[in-house]
């Protein structure tokens, strides 16, 4: 839970401090009043990221640094950011230590829905693969650290392959044989997500629509996955000489998809909006509780205009899943979001 922050030169606030509750916290404003900005230094307190912009862009404009103050439940947390010439130099400091970045263990679990992650479902399969590899790399201990060892050396393949064949074929193979087996335990930790997935997202799924449906996630790859690492290597081989031609990797994780199917058919084609919008909540209250499992601690729900984009039926579900967590909406219309908290605890920010 975080109970206050403050913000100094960041993104469009130059030294703001709010305080928050614990359970419901409406930030109401006008579009353009620094609601999504205020969202995003909770984020980026609490996870050391941001989810639309790198350390550099929040920054306010023209100034040479930024720095973020939280207090949280149990410990206080600082952000620095300081340009020095062109560099930039970002630090954490954690109940007095100093750290350069954060490891798992010492992030805060969050939860963020905004109105982009409503196109997970019709976008392209590289929007679906963040979204999954994002989850597993706040649950699952080094899958990040594999996530960066796998686009490293798929780096260094693609750059092979803009060499040409005729100056890199003979150094192609030591690559291969990395990529095979770095693609193997990406594929192996998004099957087991997707498993846990399909375990629970059915009846949540279900509740929200208000009638019984058929959820299921499934795995694209033309990939053998019992046998990923060996028959991806063999891919490679195979696909050597149209790679040159091509540039690039056409096979591995980094091309694969989680596709998501409603009664057998792909949501993304036949789904409703109305559909849509209920399997992204049923996806971000999966991962409001998977979080929770595996950190042991609630984490802090953030939403960002999202009841705009749903009915009152589909509101009246989420805000029955935000029972015992802190949550943080930001919203234009006060009264849209109010009268679903009527009876229970609840605070108001405004913005101007």
């Amino acid at each position: 839970m975080i109970s206050s922050i403050r913000l100094q030169n960041f993104r469009s606030y130059s030294d703001e401090s709010f305080e928050f509750e614990e359970g419901v916290n409406i930030i109401v404003g006008p579009n353009g009043s620094g609601k999504t900005n205020l969202l995003e230094a909770i984020l980026v307190i609490s996870s050391g990221g941001s989810y639309r912009a790198r350390d550099l862009e929040l920054i306010q404009f023209g100034k040479p640094w930024a720095r973020l103050d939280g207090q949280f439940e149990k410990h206080q947390r600082t952000l620095k950011l300081v340009l020095q010439g062109p560099a930039l130099q970002k630090g954490y400091e954690l109940d007095g230590k100093v750290f350069k970045r954060l490891s798992l263990d010492k992030t805060v679990p969050v939860v963020l829905f905004e109105p982009n992650h409503l196109q997970l479902v019709t976008r392209g399969p590289r929007r679906r693969r963040d979204y999954f590899d994002d989850i597993l790399q706040r649950t699952m201990p080094g899958f990040k650290s594999l996530d960066g060892r796998y686009r490293r050396t798929l780096a260094q393949r693609n750059s092979l392959l803009k060499q040409g064949s005729a100056r890199a074929a003979g150094q192609l193979f030591a690559w291969d044989v990395r990529l095979s087996q770095l693609g193997a335990q990406i594929v192996e930790a998004r099957l087991r997500l997707i498993e846990n997935i399909n375990g629970s997202i059915p009846k949540v799924y279900s509740a929200i629509a208000s009638q019984k449906s058929k959820v299921e996630l499934a795995y694209q790859t033309p990939i053998n996955s019992a046998n990923y690492s060996s028959q991806l290597l063999s891919k490679l081989e195979a696909s050597a000489e149209a790679d040159f031609a091509r540039g690039f990797t056409a096979y591995g994780p980094h091309r694969e998809d989680i596709a998501i199917y409603l009664n057998g058919q792909p949501a993304g084609v036949t789904a409703s909006r109305g559909e849509m919008r209920s399997l992204l909540l049923a996806l971000k209250i999966f991962e409001l509780k998977l979080l929770e499992n595996v950190r042991g601690q609630k984490p802090i729900f953030l939403l960002d205009d999202v009841f705009s984009e749903l009915d009152g039926a589909r509101r009246k579900h989420l805000v029955e899943h935000l029972e015992g967590y802190q949550t943080i909406i930001t919203t234009t219309d006060a009264e849209a979001v109010l009268e679903y908290f009527a009876t229970g605890k609840h605070k108001l920010i405004a913005l101007k």
